[in-house]
């Protein structure tokens, strides 16, 4: 049992300009790595639009006759469907391990060694593989949909503005989600138990298999208010739908910022704790 602890310079004006290049640096490795996998980029675009018209369909068909269904006409719920299995890719809900394997093969050691806190090297290298499946996995199934089914179009100026806000924080939110349930691997190595619950929760309370607002009222203010699941992808996609007005919306977008910033916040104090009592499996 031993104890390592990162070495992080102190922010002050002399080093922030180095900061912002180094995490920029960071980033672009990301972009550039996630850019080698041509072959799995275009194998998950095509899931995502299989997957993208199973989806459709079904909502449509709960549309039924009336057109609507909670508050969303067919256009809508046209949208929701693919920007969600484009945005999917970009928020990356699963399928992320690289820490817990560090931790788990003692690889974690060189990384609390670098001048970079681990939570800001992880979040910029996560960042640059958004930024490169905003490009090849999100814009596929966003041109994909409008061919084959009636789609809604923002009709206010400000929507896709918010929208590209609420999909940042989404994208930071569910990093600092996964870090999380990766950093379980710090005290238990093996973590397929959580990574399974991250999964089934996700999944369903994010708003990826039906949307959030299909639920009770009084559920969806327990899980907007109580969880960060709706803000993974059901924020988002709800903006763009403009299924509220802009104050809502604008709110629901606050409300991201402040789950990101809470799970951020978790995940330094988690890395700190960890630091001081770290056990890695075969080294």
């Amino acid at each position: 049992m031993g104890s390592l602890t990162a070495t992080v310079a102190p922010p002050n004006a002399s080093n922030v300009i180095l900061w912002f290049r180094t995490f920029k640096a960071i980033a672009g490795s990301g972009f550039r790595r996630y850019a080698t996998y041509r072959q799995a980029s275009v194998a998950g675009v095509v899931t995502n639009s299989v997957f993208g018209f199973l989806r459709c369909y079904v909502l449509l068909a709960a549309a039924g006759a009336a057109g609507t269904v909670a508050g969303y006409d067919r256009g809508q719920l046209a949208t929701f469907v693919w920007v969600g299995q484009g945005l999917l890719a970009v928020v990356l809900l699963w399928g992320w391990t690289e820490l817990a394997d560090r931790i788990r093969t003692g690889d974690v050691a060189s990384d609390l060694l670098r001048p970079v806190h681990p939570v800001t090297s992880h979040l910029a290298a996560d960042l640059g593989r958004a930024g490169h499946a905003a490009l090849v996995r999100f814009l596929p199934p966003v041109l994909i949909g409008p061919i084959f089914f009636e789609v809604h179009l923002p009709h206010r100026w400000s929507t896709l503005p918010i929208f590209a806000l609420s999909a940042l924080l989404a994208v930071v939110l569910c990093f600092g989600c996964r870090f999380l349930v990766n950093a379980t691997a710090y005290w238990l190595q093996d973590v397929r138990g959580p990574l399974i619950l991250w999964v089934l929760a996700s999944g369903g309370l994010a708003g990826l298999y039906f949307p959030l607002r299909f639920l009770p009222e009084w559920l969806q203010l327990v899980l907007w208010l109580g969880t960060p699941f709706p803000s993974l992808l059901q924020t988002p996609l709800d903006v763009l739908v403009e299924r509220d007005a802009t104050g809502t919306q604008v709110g629901l977008v606050g409300l991201q910022f402040a789950w990101a910033v809470l799970i951020l916040a978790a995940c330094r104090l988690v890395q700190r704790r960890a630091e001081r009592r770290l056990v890695v499996q075969g080294g």
